[in-house]
C-alpha cells in the first residue's frame, strides 16, 4: 500500500513526487493522465507537469480502483463517470478501515 499523506500541504506536486506517493513509475502517471480526463495538470514554462491537490486525490481514486480493486481501465473510467461521489465514499471507508487495521496491528505488537 503506498503512502499517501492525509493532508496535502503543497499547492503543486511534480510528477516525481506524485509517482513516489503511489510507489509507481512516472510513466504510469503520464499514462493515467492521458487516459482519465479528471486529471488535468498545469504545465510550467519548461513543460513540466504540476499536479494540484485535486489531481493527487483523483490519482488516489484511480489507484484504488485499478491497483487495489482490480478494475480494468474502462471499468474505472465508467465508475468515475457514473457515480464519482459513491466511489469517493467507498474509498474513504476503505482508508478508514486500513487505518484501523494498522492501529490494531501496532497495538498487537506492543502487547
Amino acid at each position: 500500500m503506498p503512502y499517501i499523506p492525509t493532508k496535502l500541504t503543497k499547492v503543486y506536486y511534480s510528477i516525481g513526487e506524485v509517482a513516489k506517493m503511489f510507489d509507481v513509475n512516472t510513466s504510469l502517471i503520464r499514462f493515467w493522465e492521458k487516459e482519465f480526463d479528471v486529471i488535468k495538470p498545469q504545465k510550467n514554462k519548461k513543460g513540466n507537469r504540476l499536479f494540484t491537490k485535486s489531481d493527487v486525490e483523483n490519482f488516489h481514486l484511480i489507484y484504488h480502483l485499478v491497483k487495489e480493486r482490480g478494475f480494468k481501465l474502462q471499468g474505472a473510467k465508467d465508475k468515475l463517470k457514473g457515480n464519482k461521489s459513491e466511489t469517493i465514499q467507498e474509498h474513504e471507508i476503505v482508508k478508514r478501515l486500513q487505518h484501523i487495521k494498522h492501529t490494531l496491528l501496532q497495538l498487537k505488537e506492543e502487547l
